[in-house]
């Protein structure tokens, strides 16, 4: 079978990320190639092969070897953003869903515009979260905002009308458990 161009790019995007995961796991399980690949019953090479992109495993085996460095596969819900803009022409981040940060993230400190917000102080918190509601970009927004700690604020945040109504949908969504992803 004979790919399209855009096919062979999307498949070795993925190798390569996938080459990045399994030397992730490796390295935060600080295990050597040679070690991580006979506990997970595959060959040095193969492993090799895989954290460099040269080859992809199947579904099983990528299983097996995370498995193996003590990680394991697991489904996330994609977050998208939408751009949208004010009638005098601000442009800001809608994401389609809020994600459930890890405590450490939620309630730690956040450098935002030259600034250090701690978000475990609720006003600090709520201070951050208008500028990144405001003037953040996706991967700011999704490093710091938290869908409880959020939704939990959201009545007291001083937000100009037109943000707070494009993000309104997705806080009464989130109030339901809906767009809110663990």
């Amino acid at each position: 079978m004979v790919s399209s161009p855009m096919e062979a790019a999307h498949a070795a995007f993925w190798a390569e990320r996938g080459g990045l995961l399994f030397r992730q796991a490796r390295h935060a399980a600080s295990m050597n190639q040679r070690a991580l690949a006979s506990v997970s019953g595959t060959s040095r090479t193969t492993l090799s092969a895989y954290e460099h992109g040269r080859k992809s495993p199947t579904l099983e085996t990528a299983g097996r070897i995370l498995d193996a460095a003590g990680f394991r596969l697991a489904l996330e819900p994609k977050v998208e953003f939408a751009i949208r803009e004010s009638g005098d022409g601000h442009r800001f981040h809608v994401p389609s869903r809020l994600p459930r940060l890890p405590v450490a993230a939620a309630l730690g400190v956040a450098r935002l515009r030259d600034r250090d917000y701690d978000l475990a102080d609720r006003e600090e918190r709520r201070a951050a979260y208008v500028l990144l509601l405001c003037e953040g970009g996706p991967q700011e927004l999704l490093d710091h905002v938290d869908a409880v700690l959020l939704a939990e604020l959201w009545d007291e945040l001083d937000l100009p009308p037109y943000i707070r109504a494009e993000w309104r949908p997705l806080m009464e969504g989130a109030q339901h458990g809906v767009g809110v992803s663990t």
